[in-house]
């Protein structure tokens, strides 16, 4: 009956596409791993739940031990060593009862096992005082009959198991484990993992990155013997490696005072026990090793105790601590309740790992980071692990190095897959930064000078300054566009909610901005939307609604009359504002391309941008395209000049470039731009950079997402013949979220699913707080985070994000807005 429980809640678990377990704190849960195999994780795991379950206190009431993986079964059983011996070795001074139980869940068809896997037996012990109920329950996941790797065991017993099953089931367990003490104490859980810290699963995944996912706190059993202080060492730093905690390490007395070397080296950092040497005899029973052994099991207890009480109180204060601390960003700390401050313990691949109490209850519960950490996220959990193991090299071999005049590998490296990638064909040069909007600033000072000596306001010798006093270049630039918060950058763009005297006191607006065009999904149909500058007369309504989205990016329309419309609208403009002013020069177009990010996540139309481009070349006017948001496959391709059809003279990237790991941009450019810098003079070269130009770490990690992203081999989502990502919105859900009353337009593109919802007043813009009860659901109730741009909510995923992910998120969205009734 249990072992169909279990089952059944795992395949509801396994149904769910993303890890989406939620997991008790409430009582202290430790994965056990060893430094190898036949280092003594069984007997530590017994020791430790004799102890536990020594103990006269009601608390711990149960110990659950769970071997997920076991191999050589049922001869070699762990849990059935457990269930056979912890009873024998608890030997109380008070009376109690136990009641002990042993199951094996899912056995391969080559083991040969009884028809009814579970067993019980109960004991009692004679004492003092009432009798303390206790309660020991042994489970094995899997089991193999052949004593290899599993990996080996699936393979050859024909019986291959997926880690999200393994994982699924591993977490119903570890719920229902909770259910043991029957609320009469802690019930403690012990993982117990198969071979070492690196042994490979079932699947052929390393136990270290199958067990990520729930990040719990480790009990590391290493190696006294010969060659033991560098094998226990390795699976240490593994384990750190991945953003384990390691409790503490307990190993063999061997003679060889590997404890004392071990404790030495960790400077004290995690308690470091020793057991007396183990019997070689197969015939000894253990028992008097165990007796020996007992006082050591107790130190690990106590150890453990006080790590899991550090560990929640810790947790308990966070919310508490960052009101009073932290000043965030783009946040009114009044609008924010203490209890709705979000404590993040980890993450794994696209989900927070964040820390509730709901019911009384404390949980760590998962959460689909569906802002993308401001944009920055792509890897899944096998990327972040690769992109923490190459910035550990970086960190290790180059530390830091000044940049100017020199060369190193990961910095290199990062700008041949540049210039081969979203600047092939066009780019020829790499000027690294390290953020989007520093990016941006280097942009506008590449094409001022580019601009400024086509123009003969330098005087190309050696390009001084002529009346400098009169001349003021300016950009050209849209309304609704954000190219960052530093000063230079700001004033690049229309005045908005980020440029007010509020919050930008020096700010004027250094451009022409234009009114652009947008395209939005709504009743299910691609619509074209006009602003009111740009005469709409003689467009047709074919010009206005397009059957796909594909249809409004074909080259097709370039001949079409909404071309045209484009074309004499912006060169009105240009013209009116050159014969305005003699002193003040459009030195420089500056565009996101596609999509506007912190503007609204506004689709613009690709044919607008593609024609402003043209028209600007026409004029010599340097093209700079803002990627920071949209690059690296955000919108389904590796850069959404891709998308327009046409290239820029400078671009800017950032965020994803390092997937979103560590800060880095990089502003790539032509060779021309570059020339415009030359010349025998310090003064004229690009005086502009910060103390980590092109930091080992960061360059590192690009080069690690930058060719992850693009090799179809790790990243499935990749339709390699055409070089773009294949479809991750379900497109039927997404027009059915158009056509809900309450929804103005949806965007739908690459990594991102927007919607803003009908809003009129107040109730629209950014400042909106309209949707306030429907982010407090999907973070409270559906476990997305959600951080919407006023009344435009919006989902984003990574490159390498699965379909059924995206399909499940936007599912919850869905019926979450088809609810949703705004409360005043």
């Amino acid at each position: 009956m249990l072992r169909r429980l279990l089952l059944r809640q795992a395949r509801r678990r396994h149904c769910s596409s993303s890890f989406s377990s939620a997991l008790p704190l409430s009582s202290p849960t430790f994965a056990v791993f060893g430094a190898n195999t036949g280092v003594g994780k069984t007997l530590v795991s017994a020791g430790l739940a004799a102890s536990l379950l020594r103990s006269h206190a009601a608390s711990p009431s149960a110990v659950l031990y769970l071997k997920p993986l076991q191999t050589g079964f049922p001869a070699d059983s762990d849990a059935g060593f457990l269930y056979r011996r912890v009873p024998a070795l608890v030997r109380p001074s008070h009376a109690a009862h136990l009641v002990a139980s042993i199951d094996t869940l899912s056995p391969a068809p080559s083991v040969e096992t009884p028809s009814s896997s579970r067993e019980e037996a109960a004991f009692s012990y004679d004492g003092e005082g009432k009798a303390v109920r206790k309660l020991l329950a042994c489970r094995t996941l899997y089991a193999w009959r052949e004593a290899v790797s599993p990996h080996l065991a699936a393979e050859r017993e024909g019986m291959t198991v997926e880690d999200a099953h393994v994982r699924s089931l591993l977490a119903a367990c570890l719920s229902e484990g909770e259910n043991l003490g029957k609320g009469e104490g802690d019930v403690w859980k012990l993982v117990e993992t198969a071979g070492g810290v690196a042994s490979p699963g079932p699947s052929g995944t390393l136990q270290c990155d199958l067990y990520r996912h729930f990040r719990l706190p480790t009990i590391l059993v290493g190696d006294g013997r010969l060659g033991g202080i560098s094998g226990t060492l390795s699976a240490y730093e593994t384990l750190l490696l991945r953003g384990y905690d390691v409790s503490a390490v307990i190993l063999e007395d061997c003679g060889l005072s590997n404890d004392k070397f071990l404790l030495s080296y960790l400077r004290n950092r995690v308690p470091v026990l020793v057991l007396p040497p183990i019997p070689e005899d197969p015939s000894d029973d253990l028992t008097d090793w165990f007796s020996e052994s007992s006082s050591v099991f107790g130190l690990l207890e106590d150890a453990l105790r006080s790590f899991h009480l550090k560990r929640i109180q810790r947790l308990n204060s966070m919310q508490r601590k960052s009101k009073d601390l932290l000043w965030w960003p783009f946040t009114q700390h009044n609008l924010v309740p203490v209890d709705c401050v979000t404590v993040i313990d980890s993450r794994c691949g696209e989900s927070f790992s964040a820390y509730k109490v709901k019911d009384n209850k404390m949980m760590m519960i998962p959460q689909f980071d569906a802002c993308a950490s401001w944009w920055t996220q792509g890897p899944d959990s096998k990327l972040q692990i690769e992109l923490a193991r190459d910035m550990g090299y970086a960190a290790a071999r180059y530390g830091h190095v000044m940049f100017p005049e020199n060369a190193h590998e990961p910095a290199l490296r990062c700008a041949e897959l540049l210039l081969g990638g979203i600047g092939k064909d066009w780019a020829s040069r790499v000027y690294y930064s390290d953020n989007g909007s520093t990016a941006i600033e280097i942009a506008l000072k590449m094409a001022f000078r580019k601009f400024s000596l086509d123009r003969g306001i330098l005087l190309d010798s050696d390009k001084s300054i002529t009346n400098e006093r009169n001349i003021q270049l300016k950009v050209l630039a849209l309304k609704g566009s954000y190219h960052g918060d530093t000063l230079g950058a700001m004033e690049a763009q229309a005045p908005s909610a980020y440029t007010s005297f509020l919050q930008q006191p020096w700010y004027s607006g250094r451009g022409l901005f234009l009114d652009p065009p947008t395209v939005f999904i709504r009743n299910g149909t691609c619509a074209l939307s006009l602003p009111q500058s740009i005469q709409n007369c003689h467009l047709s309504p074919g010009d206005k609604c397009f059957p796909s989205l594909a249809d409004v990016f074909c080259k097709s329309r370039d001949s079409s009359a909404a071309a045209d419309l484009y074309s004499t609208y912006i060169s009105q403009q240009l013209s009116e504002y050159s014969v305005s002013s003699n002193i003040e020069h459009i030195a420089a177009l500056i565009i996101e391309p596609v999509i506007q990010g912190a503007g609204g996540m506004h689709m613009i139309d690709p044919l607008f941008q593609r024609v402003l481009v043209h028209e600007c070349r026409d004029r010599k006017i340097p093209v700079i395209f803002d990627e920071v948001f949209t690059g690296f496959w955000r919108l389904g391709v590796e850069s959404a000049s891709e998308l327009l059809g046409c290239l820029p003279d400078v671009a800017c990237y950032a965020k994803l470039m390092t997937g979103g790991i560590v800060p880095l941009a990089a502003t790539v450019t032509t060779e021309a731009v570059f020339e415009a810098f030359k010349s025998d003079s310090k003064l004229t070269a690009l005086l502009h950079g910060h103390s980590y130009t092109a930091h080992a770490m960061g360059c590192s990690a690009a080069v690690k997402a930058i060719q992850w992203f693009r090799d179809p081999s790790t990243n499935s989502n990749l339709d390699f013949d055409r070089m773009k990502l294949k479809e991750l919105w379900d497109g039927t859900l997404v027009n059915q979220l158009s056509s809900l009353p309450n929804v103005k337009r949806v965007v739908s593109l690459g990594t991102l699913c927007a919607i803003e919802l009908q809003a009129e007043g107040s109730d629209a813009g950014y400042a909106s707080l309209y949707a306030r009860s429907l982010i407090q659901q999907l973070r409270e109730e559906d476990d997305i985070y959600v951080r919407p741009l006023g009344n435009v909510i919006y989902l984003m995923c990574g490159p390498c994000t699965t379909r059924d992910v995206c399909t499940e998120q936007l599912s919850k969205v869905y019926h979450r807005i088809s609810h949703f009734n705004p409360i005043h």
